[in-house]
């Protein structure tokens, strides 16, 4: 199986259907899904220079950091964390999705028609970022942000 296709199957198994979503990915695939969170992961959304900066800090210390989703314009960001994060989560503008939330997913090699896209898509494994690494490096993003402000 292709990393595309073990992705395709990793997203859809949380689907109400999975073959129907899996189907509307073949049939067309820059269409998107509506998936459910809290299954097999939830998502922090973070605001996009937020997210940026924390993305770029995660590169720097994992090969690979779990899925992440650019929204609209980029101005959100979506971190796929283990289910469960997002009860627990306590963060100032920080948007999460977890049980009982749903979220738009485009098909994992491809960009949606609306612009929403993947950052870094899944790969099929499951693999999510740690939440506790994923808030370390945003609290280095938030400090690197500072200082950049206090440059300029």
């Amino acid at each position: 199986m292709t990393g595309a296709k073990t992705a395709v199957e990793w997203l859809a198994s949380v689907a109400p259907d999975p073959g129907a979503c899996r189907w509307e990915w073949e049939r067309d695939p820059h269409a998107v899904a509506l998936l459910p969170a809290g299954r097999a992961w939830d998502v922090l959304v973070l605001p996009g220079g937020l997210g940026h900066a924390t993305l770029d800090v995660l590169s720097r210390f994992l090969d690979r950091p779990g899925p992440v989703l650019a929204g609209f314009g980029d101005a959100r960001m979506g971190f796929f964390v283990p289910p469960g994060t997002a009860s627990h989560w306590l963060g100032t503008g920080i948007r999460t999705a977890g049980h009982g939330t749903w979220i738009v997913v485009p098909h994992p090699g491809r960009s949606a028609a609306g612009g929403i896209r993947w950052l870094v898509p899944p790969d099929g494994s499951g693999t999510l970022t740690d939440p506790a690494l994923l808030e370390l490096a945003m609290h280095e993003a938030v400090a690197s942000l500072a200082r950049d402000e206090d440059i300029q």
